[in-house]
């Protein structure tokens, strides 16, 4: 299988981490929410992609930021 050149890393990283994690913590919410009742799983895919479309061009936006603060606190070789 080929892979993708790495200049795509900027946008499959947070593609990739914003997928995972809104779809863990948009479950963990909706369940806290609603409960293990019937249409859940209906409900958390809405919730995910909601708060998915919201925090995919967030963490594109804050990502080289958050390199740039945190480099004044942690040390590069």
């Amino acid at each position: 299988m080929k892979k993708l050149p790495a200049r795509t890393m900027h946008i499959a990283m947070p593609l990739a981490l914003t997928f995972v994690m809104t779809f863990l913590v948009s479950g963990i919410a909706t369940i806290r929410a609603i409960g293990l009742e019937p249409g859940m799983v209906a409900r958390w895919m809405e919730s995910w992609m909601a708060s998915w479309i919201v925090a995919f061009p967030i963490m594109l936006f804050l990502m080289p930021t958050m390199r740039r603060l945190l480099s004044f606190l942690i040390e590069t070789k």
